[in-house]
């Protein structure tokens, strides 16, 4: 047996080591200028003498061959210029400075431009997402120089099964679609949201290895009710109301079913849809195709994966997860998912019954705690509202700093999209947890909307917690000698989802 297994171990590694050194053809279709416009087959300068005779492509660069290696030295020299240069402007001016040289890279060699991706993915995730993507969303109209992805429209409605087919990728194996009408913390965007699935499908090729020339980034306009939009002349989308109601749906059933007459394993990821379509698009196609809601679901994978890994912070064993008292800040699409996943793992691991599970669970929107005292009490929300009677000292509507001092937490969990909520008397109630190292989670993204930054979160929660976020932050200065747990925590959370993915589709 063992010598079978060494046997077949040998064979792989000699496989792999093929597979690096002689890489597969690839066969080109284009010839000439075409293939120097096409991000998926240009080498720049990069291609040798005998390609440039068999490609026609002899003229049309400069004589000297530059090597893939010296191309990458030379973007990362002319980045590190800017940079430089712009680091006494505003970190808004800064940031899009960075995304555009980026931008520009992945417009003309895609292969460089994932390879200097992935080989400085600490520096550049948070150019290509979040923060910055939310910046490039509000200013995509008058940022756009090349199209990418597809943009599907309510004026295509009858159109789309053809439509589809104008995509020149034979095959697709992961879509990100939205609508645009909650950017992240920005509400409606419009047209404008594609940004986010195209940065999204950028950190899935450069952290996941998903093929580049396999992914779809699609934005689904349907109007957008920003009135600063529809008044702005270069606003690239409809300029119409949005739709609602079954004309909506209608638009969103042709797309689906356009996609998976075509590509009919592909993975559609819905993304940053409003509350009120997220979970209605979610319970309509979630047992025809193959999808999931990133915002409920993928979101609720991650963060219980947090809450999981911060239970092993506190030197407990994973059994007293079923122990842990929780206050989830937001009633979005993201909070509601996140709480009926951890529910649900409490209620699995304790044996028990989803209602008993929600015990250890106190739900808060912008009205404050919700109990099922409230009047016109949100139908999703419903199943999470405490009974007054079981909340001895706190009223429906309590407000936060009420909460976390009655309850004192083990973990408070922010995903409320509204900035600093977690302000300095909450997190310095936070030192009262139960809990000898409390958990703070500001998920809320872009950075502005993060619900604390680590540093007050160390500041006044004191430096004995573990701190999670949805954006990235610089590292806190703890004047000790080792690396902030909260980095470490958001790099196993990236590590978490890309392993939750395919579990998240049967859920």
């Amino acid at each position: 047996m063992w010598n079978f297994a060494r046997i077949a171990a040998s064979s792989l590694r000699g496989t792999r080591r093929l597979s690096t050194a002689i890489p597969g053809p690839c066969i080109v279709h284009k010839r000439g200028a075409d293939i120097l416009h096409d991000p998926w087959f240009n080498k720049d300068t990069g291609f040798p003498l005998t390609e440039r005779d068999r490609l026609g492509l002899r003229g049309l660069l400069p004589p000297r061959v530059i090597s893939f290696e010296q191309q990458y030295e030379r973007f990362m020299q002319s980045y590190r210029s800017l940079e430089k240069n712009t680091r006494n402007e505003p970190e808004s001016i800064s940031s899009l400075s960075k995304w555009r040289i980026l931008n520009r890279l992945h417009d003309r060699n895609e292969t460089l431009y994932y390879r200097v991706l992935i080989d400085n993915i600490k520096d550049f995730a948070p150019i290509i997402y979040t923060p910055t993507v939310g910046l490039v969303c509000q200013n995509y109209s008058g940022l756009f120089r090349r199209p990418r992805g597809m943009y599907f429209s309510a004026k295509d409605k009858g159109e789309m099964m053809s439509m589809i087919y104008n995509w020149p990728a034979q095959q697709v194996d992961m879509i990100v679609l939205t609508d645009g009408s909650r950017i992240l913390g920005l509400g409606d965007l419009g047209v404008q949201g594609i940004g986010i699935p195209i940065g999204k499908l950028d950190m899935y090729v450069a952290a996941a290895g998903i093929n580049p020339q396999r992914i779809l980034p699609v934005m689904l306009d349907v109007g957008t009710n920003n009135q600063k939009l529809l008044e702005d002349r270069l606003y690239l989308g409809l300029r119409q109301p949005r739709l609602e109601g079954e004309e909506y749906l209608e638009i969103v059933d042709e797309f689906m079913e356009a996609v998976y007459t075509r590509w009919p394993k592909a993975i559609v990821q819905f993304e940053d849809f409003q509350f009120k379509w997220a979970f209605e698009t979610l319970q309509r196609y979630r047992t025809r195709f193959c999808m999931f809601n990133d915002d409920i679901q993928g979101t609720a994978g991650v963060a219980l994966a947090g809450l999981l890994g911060t239970v092993r912070a506190q030197g407990r064993p994973l059994t007293d997860f079923v122990k842990q008292k929780i206050v989830v800040v937001g009633a979005g699409s993201a909070g509601l998912g996140v709480l009926k996943q951890a529910v649900q793992a409490v209620s699995r691991m304790a044996g028990n019954s989803e209602a008993a599970a929600n015990s250890q669970f106190y739900l808060l929107d912008k009205d404050g705690l919700v109990t099922k005292a409230r009047k016109n009490l949100d139908p999703a929300a419903a199943p999470f509202a405490k009974d007054p009677g079981e909340i001895d000292g706190l009223a429906e509507g309590a407000n936060l700093l009420e909460v976390v001092k009655k309850v004192r937490p083990h973990v408070l969990l922010g995903l409320s999209g509204v900035g600093s909520i977690f302000n300095e008397e909450v997190l310095k109630a936070m030192r009262e947890s139960d809990s000898p190292k409390p958990a703070i989670f500001a998920m809320s993204n872009p950075t502005n909307n993060a619900e604390c930054t680590a540093a007050d979160a160390f500041k006044h929660a004191g430096e004995n917690i573990v701190f999670a976020s949805g954006s990235p932050f610089t590292n806190v200065d703890l004047e000790l000698v080792w690396e902030p747990f909260f980095l470490v925590l958001i790099l196993s959370l990236m590590e978490c989802y890309k392993q939750l993915l395919s579990a998240l589709l049967l859920i």
